[in-house]
């Protein structure tokens, strides 16, 4: 790869099953933080209206005002834990669809041309099969995706 700090973010650098399992664990990281921070606004918000409404208000229009608060709050908090829900197939997709199966492709490539270059060569020598390579998946210890982009970048 031959990105330098100058050059910004590159697709390349989602070649590799790590840095995307290392992506997509920080940003499941960030989106839990967001949704906690939201779940205690929304929190602090429905007990302050329901505890203690404006008094230049009716009970209806404290009622209807405190949904117009908190509804918002609660949308999006649901839409934080859903995205972190899809962090896992985004994960789970890139690794099928980038390595799995082009991987299973190669293999069955490999071995449906075994057979044809064992005609072609000495009769007693038969052909090994070479399964592909697989990456190993990220560890705890490769670190943050933005640690490994900046290792990459140096």
């Amino acid at each position: 790869m031959t990105t330098t700090r100058d050059e910004g973010w590159s697709g390349e650098m989602l070649d590799r099953p790590e840095m995307v399992a290392a992506f997509a664990s920080q940003l499941r990281h960030h989106l839990a933080e967001y949704a906690d921070y939201v779940s205690r606004i929304r929190r602090d918000a429905e007990a302050m209206w329901a505890e203690n409404p404006p008094p230049e208000y009716g009970s209806f229009e404290a009622w209807w005002r405190h949904g117009r608060v908190t509804a918002p709050l609660a949308e999006i908090q649901e839409h934080l834990e859903k995205a972190m829900k899809l962090t896992h197939r985004l994960e789970a997709r890139y690794r099928k669809h980038r390595h799995e199966i082009p991987a299973a492709r190669q293999a069955a490539a490999q071995a449906k041309q075994a057979p044809a270059l064992a005609r072609g060569t000495d009769a007693g020598r038969v052909a090994q099969r070479r399964p592909a390579e697989a990456r190993a998946p990220a560890t705890s210890q490769d670190g943050s995706f933005l640690d490994m982009i900046r290792r990459e970048s140096a």
